[in-house]
């Protein structure tokens, strides 16, 4: 058995991707280390949580981590700060669980030898002309907007000295935005599928021409397997389904999905430098590993994950009045 630490494993993305190595890579023991914070808990590892050797913890435990990390195989870094929104709060935690967290994850592999897969965000590069034909690859500067994607290129750049530096064995990918089952009410897609579940009027940042490329997260997490595979060590991989849509355009397919009017939504201020537009050149994992996105009809990923939201209220509806007393009080 190949031991897999994965950190964040309690979280959307982490979440997604333990299930999904133990439902179709048998030959991974995975334990998970998770804060279980707001955005994190151990209910999205419920129906794995007999497979999982679970640890309460943070990454910027330097003992906890190293210890753990001396006892794994590979490890795969999902722990950070996501939400742009509170970064704009309050980016404290984004910079110490980002790059303090991610620093202590790297001196623990570099000690040990480990192999490590960070994951990142094409959120580091900033944003791309809303009437542009450009994608972000992985040769584009860094340009990030909001303290959240500032401390991931923070991150991301420790990776890269880590492995220029010392010969840490690392891979690194930057993904577009995901979307599927566990994901927290905070974020779009979701806080809107919800609004219409409890019977609120959703809500649209600005004018919502905003552009967002969607991959589900059963396909990110079959890229970063095949990574983790067959990726060269210091190489970094962009993941992205191509399908780009505008936030209105999203909001209004969920609306018809859910048998709504397609203008019951309200419009709310856009949040304070909001990227325009955001899209993935996947050419280098599709050619060099072969990777294939398996939801390429985003209208039957979105309906399936509409559908998951429904049967799972017993999920979602616990951190539903928190979130939208904190978007209130933003004005969002």
């Amino acid at each position: 058995m190949t031991r897999m630490l994965v950190t964040g494993g309690a979280g959307f993305i982490g979440a997604n991707f333990v299930q999904h190595t133990l439902r179709h890579r048998p030959e991974y023991a995975v334990q998970v280390l998770d804060a279980l914070t707001y955005a994190g808990t151990r209910d999205s590892l419920a129906p794995v949580a007999d497979q999982v050797a679970f640890v309460h913890g943070d990454i910027c435990d330097a003992d906890l981590v190293d210890r753990l990390v001396a006892e794994s195989d590979v490890v795969v870094h999902f722990a950070a700060e996501s939400h742009v929104d509170n970064s704009l709060h309050d980016p404290e935690p984004f910079v110490r669980t980002n790059i303090i967290g991610t620093y202590t994850i790297l001196e623990a592999v570099r000690r040990h030898g480990r192999r490590l897969h960070h994951i990142s965000t094409d959120e580091v590069f900033g944003d791309l002309a809303l009437d542009a034909t450009t994608k972000f690859t992985e040769q584009t500067a860094y340009d990030p907007s909001s303290p959240y994607s500032a401390a991931k290129a923070s991150s991301d750049m420790l990776v890269r000295a880590w492995v220029r530096s010392f010969g840490v064995a690392a891979t690194l990918s930057n993904c577009a935005n995901n979307y599927g089952p566990y994901q927290h009410v905070e974020k779009f897609i979701p806080r809107q599928i919800t609004n219409v579940l409890v019977g609120e009027r959703p809500k649209l940042y600005g004018a919502g021409q905003n552009v967002r490329e969607w991959t589900h997260v059963d396909d990110h997490n079959d890229a970063v397997h095949l990574i983790l595979d067959k990726g060269r060590p210091g190489q970094t991989y962009l993941i992205g389904s191509g399908d780009e849509r505008s936030n209105k355009q999203i909001l209004e397919l969920i609306l018809a999905l859910m048998g709504q009017p397609s203008d019951a939504y309200d419009y709310v201020p856009d949040r304070p430098g909001h990227d325009l537009r955001y899209a993935n050149d996947s050419t280098k994992i599709r050619a060099e590993l072969g990777w294939e996105p398996r939801y390429g009809d985003f209208r039957a990923g979105l309906a399936s994950t509409i559908d998951w939201y429904r049967q799972n209220e017993w999920w979602w509806k616990p951190q539903k009045n928190a979130t939208e007393t904190r978007y209130k009080l933003l004005g969002r």
